[in-house]
């Protein structure tokens, strides 16, 4: 059996310069679309669980694209009852830190096919309407614009 889930996890915006975002299909709940979602492991750093499943899902090693960028973003939501049983008991919220990644391209992944079954890229504002998540649709109209900035920054 495994251990309980860390109340904390990541959530990272995948996107590229003609303003697409990568969502994922997760396989245990089909029509549920996201971006790159995980559970800390103990001892990880959010930036080092991100980078963890950014390649456990999708194929894609964050360091071969210049690294993640900590959005430095946060919400605490409450987990969903079907998967409370992952967590410590009583547990029923999750602080998430979000970070993105960007790609010179939409380039396809390669799924966990134990986690997602499908893929698809969409610009921001239809992402923002696909994703089931409210934490990960907050996400897409919050910092929607923090990533067309990033897009210009003088370091790109």
């Amino acid at each position: 059996m495994r251990p309980p889930k860390i109340p904390r996890s990541v959530l990272v915006v995948i996107f590229t310069d003609d303003s697409q975002t990568l969502l994922i299909e997760r396989a245990d709940y089909p029509g549920f679309w996201q971006s790159v979602t995980g559970s800390q492991d103990e001892g990880e750093s959010f930036a080092e669980t991100a980078a963890r499943e950014v390649a456990e899902e999708t194929g894609f090693r964050a360091a071969d694209f210049g690294g993640l960028i900590d959005l430095d973003y946060e919400s605490v939501y409450c987990i969903y009852p079907r998967w409370r049983y992952r967590y410590p008991p009583s547990t029923t919220h999750n602080r998430e830190r979000c970070f993105a990644l960007r790609l010179p391209s939409t380039l396809t992944p390669t799924l966990a096919p134990r986690e997602h079954v499908a893929w698809q890229w969409l610009p921001f504002a239809a992402a923002a309407k696909t994703a089931t998540s409210w934490s990960n649709a907050a996400v897409f109209d919050a910092l929607s614009v923090k990533i067309a900035a990033l897009r210009c920054s003088p370091s790109s």
